[in-house]
Parts: C-alpha cells; sequence; structure tokens
C-alpha cells in the first residue's frame, strides 16, 4: 500500500479515530460525576445514550451508503461529529449533555457504517484483507491512545477536554475527505426500505437497552427484549417492495451465523479486561493513574499488532484458521488474568492482554474478510456496519453480564466469610473465568464455520 490510495486511506483512518479516542470519556467520568453533582448511577446514561443511538443507526447508515455513495456518509459524519463534540463540551447541565452523547452516537453511526466500505473502495478487491487489516490497526490504535490522552486532559484542562479535544480532528478529517474520490451518480435512485429500517431500529435498541438494564427489575430487560424480538421478527418475516437493509436469509448460510455470534462472543470476552482489570489494579497495584493507563493500553496495542498481521496473512491463511487462532489466542490471555492473585505479576499481566489484544485483532479482520467476502458487493456499507454491530453488541453484553457476575460472586465470598480483598478475587476470578469460556467454546464449536 502506497501512494495515493494510501493517503486516502489514512483520510478515513483519521475520521473514524474519533471513535475509539471515546474511551477517553471513561477516564472522565469522576469529573463529570462531580462537576454536575449527579449519583454515581447515573453516569451510565452517558454510556447508553451513545451506544443506542450509534448502533441502532448502524445498519440502516450502511444501507444509504451503499446507496448514496460512501464519501457523501463520511462527510456528514464528521461534521456532525465535530458539531457533537463542541456541544458536548459546552454542556451547561447533565440533561444536556445526555442530549449532545446522543447526537454524537450519531454521529459514530454514520462514520463507521462507512469506514470500512471507504477504506477498501480506495484499493482493488485483491487487497481486501489487508485494507481491512489497516483499517482494524488504526480502530485499536485510538483505543489504546484514549485512556493515555485523557489523563492528561482531564487533570488540566477537566472533563470537557475529551469531547473539545476530538473537534480539530473531526473537522480536519472532514476537509481532508474532499480528496476522497465521489461516487458516480446513479442512473436511476434505489427506493430505500424505510419501514424495514425502523423494524431494525427498533429492534436493536430494545435490546441493547435490555441488556444494559439487566441489573434492574427482571420484568423491565424482559419487555424491552420481548419488544425487540418481534420488531426483529417482524422485519425477519416481511417481504418489502424495496431492496432490504440487509437480506435476513443471509444468516442461513452454513457458518455465517455461526461466526457473527463469534464476534459478539469475543467482544464479550474481550470487555473484561477494561471493565474489571482497572479495579484490580486500583486495588491491588499502587500503581499511578498514567502507569495504570499504560497498562490497560496493552490489549488494544495487542490489536494494533495483530490486525494488521492478519491482513498480511489473509491471502495464504483461509479465514476460519484465522478466526480459530483469534479465538486461541483470546481465550489463552484471558485465562492467564483470571489467575491473577493478591501480589499481581506485572510482566505476566501485560504479557496476557496483550495475547488478548492481538488474537481480537486477529479474529476481527477475519470477520470483516468474512463479512464483507458474502455480502454483495453492492452492499459493502452494511458489511462493515455489521462488523461494527457485532462489536457494540458484544461490549454491551460483557459490561452487563461480567460485571454482574463479578458483583454477585464478590457477595457471595463476603457472605461466606471470605475477607474484603478475597472476596474481590473470587469475583476477578469468576468474572474473567467466565470471559475466558466464551471464546474456548467457540472453539468447539468452529466446525459450524465455513471451510
Amino acid at each position: 500500500m502506497r501512494g495515493l490510495p494510501l493517503l486516502r486511506l489514512l483520510v478515513v483512518g483519521l475520521g473514524t479515530l474519533v471513535v475509539p479516542l471515546d474511551s477517553m470519556v471513561n477516564v472522565a467520568f469522576p469529573a463529570i460525576v462531580g462537576h454536575f453533582a449527579i449519583p454515581i448511577a447515573g453516569i451510565q446514561w452517558v454510556v447508553i445514550g451513545y451506544v443506542l443511538a450509534q448502533s441502532s443507526l448502524l445498519l440502516a447508515f450502511g444501507r444509504v451508503g451503499d446507496m448514496l455513495g460512501y464519501r457523501r456518509i463520511f462527510l456528514l459524519g464528521s461534521a456532525w461529529s465535530g458539531v457533537a463534540f463542541a456541544l458536548c463540551a459546552l454542556a451547561p447541565s447533565f440533561g444536556w449533555l445526555l442530549l449532545a452523547r446522543v447526537l454524537q452516537g450519531i454521529g459514530a453511526g454514520l462514520l463507521l457504517s462507512c469506514g470500512p466500505a471507504l477504506a477498501t473502495q480506495q484499493f482493488p478487491e485483491a487487497m481486501r484483507a489487508r485494507v481491512l487489516g489497516a483499517y482494524t490497526m488504526m480502530f485499536g490504535l485510538g483505543g489504546a491512545l484514549g485512556p493515555v490522552v485523557a489523563g492528561v486532559l482531564v487533570a488540566r484542562w477537566g472533563w470537557a477536554s475529551v469531547y473539545a479535544a476530538r473537534v480539530p480532528l473531526s473537522l480536519l478529517a472532514f476537509a481532508c475527505a474532499f480528496a476522497l474520490p465521489a461516487r458516480p451518480r446513479p442512473a436511476a435512485r434505489e427506493p430505500f426500505d424505510t419501514r424495514g429500517a425502523a423494524l431494525l431500529s427498533a429492534g436493536i435498541g430494545a435490546l441493547l437497552l435490555a441488556l444494559a438494564q439487566l441489573h434492574a427489575a427482571m420484568a423491565v430487560p424482559v419487555l424491552l427484549a420481548g419488544a425487540g424480538l418481534a420488531c426483529l421478527a417482524a422485519y425477519g418475516r416481511r417481504r418489502p417492495a424495496a431492496a432490504p437493509i440487509i437480506d435476513p436469509t443471509v444468516f442461513r448460510l452454513r457458518g455465517f451465523a455461526f461466526i457473527t455470534l463469534a464476534s459478539v462472543g469475543l467482544n464479550f470476552a474481550g470487555f473484561a479486561v477494561l471493565l474489571l482489570v482497572p479495579f484490580y489494579l486500583a486495588r491491588f497495584a499502587a500503581l499511578s493513574t498514567p502507569m495504570a493507563g499504560l497498562l490497560l493500553a496493552v490489549s488494544p496495542l495487542g490489536i494494533v499488532v495483530g490486525a494488521p498481521i492478519a491482513g498480511r496473512l489473509a491471502g495464504l491463511v483461509p479465514a476460519r484458521m484465522l478466526a480459530l487462532a483469534g479465538m486461541a489466542a483470546s481465550a489463552a490471555g484471558l485465562a492467564v488474568l483470571a489467575g491473577a492473585g493478591a501480589v499481581p505479576a506485572l510482566p505476566l499481566l501485560a504479557f496476557a492482554m496483550l495475547v488478548q489484544g492481538v488474537g481480537m485483532g486477529v479474529f476481527q479482520v477475519a470477520y470483516f474478510d468474512v463479512v464483507t467476502a458474502t455480502l454483495p458487493l453492492a452492499a459493502r456499507g452494511v458489511a462493515g456496519s455489521l462488523g461494527m454491530l457485532t462489536r457494540t453488541v458484544g461490549l454491551v453484553t460483557g459490561a452487563s453480564l461480567l460485571m454482574l457476575t463479578f458483583q454477585g460472586l464478590r457477595a457471595a465470598g463476603a457472605a461466606g466469610g471470605l475477607g474484603a480483598a478475597d472476596a474481590f478475587l473470587a469475583g476477578f476470578h469468576g468474572a474473567l473465568l467466565l470471559a475466558a469460556a466464551v471464546p474456548a467454546a467457540l472453539l468447539v464449536g468452529a466446525r459450524l464455520l465455513p471451510r
């Protein structure tokens, strides 16, 4: 990869970077709680509003990109995100911040829905896997930089800086994106499946909200999940006049549904690192905040390492084998983390997180390659959106189920007479073992993957 196509790929990476850099917001949570004087539990809505807006619209935005051109959606997403970041930074109240976060989620959905398609569009189809590897690498780089940069920003300029710092990035990407080639104007505009988009968005949004509310009274997530499944079932049964947002029959292909589920599972498992390891380090490692941020950055750095390697190997090794290798590495890294004791072996922890991150990078490239190869070339936007959607579903599921597992086992240990430190470790070990078991179980079921 060199010359003008490489420069265009870097423009796509720059515009997309603002999405994984949202890991900065986690570092700013305590400052946001203090500034707006809200209960700690209220901070969850900063995440929920953003994730719901982004994820529920991804597939619809991907279809619009397929119809109107990916550059147009990328330009809109960059401009929209720049405005949303500014509104977040200037929010006068917590309610206004939540509204701005929803707007930010819409911008992220626009960018992610067209990012993979726009990146692969700059190169010959034979280079698709290598390009997807480079795109995934840039995504991982944003995840690695976020916590490290946020520590400096919040300490010097406060919580609003984690949003304000991304305004110039969005505007620069918007300006540079005009150098990307525009799609030739079609002879006739395709009709858009508005009712199908509404059913998909409502179904995905309700299911994600149900997952996020698993800690609430059981009736709430059950009702939400039921409504979401009803919407998705209605989408699957209908026969639209226009081309559907995504053809539901594609999930009947041997192995496709499985590897899509595997993508959810690996992102579920991988989120255990960012969700639980920070608490472990704070309790047992006595690290400064910057050092803890650097250690946590090792996992996304593993994605930066693994993704381009997978992209290079994709032409030599079947996607199925790369996916299996990614599952195995992820399971191994998480299993080592699950054995962490009261005296942390920091080099071993860093190595385990690196292995897990490399596994995630390798798997994600393999999954993107399978999805983009399975769906028609004209549906490349929907294909990329599906890949990003499975990531988000896995993260939301992990945030709920892993934390519930940790809290339940910790409480059980304390009730059984364990001291505070031992009860914490009981919850930590159980949740990390659950995380490691998911990719391990997927390895067992991998015979369903396409050969």
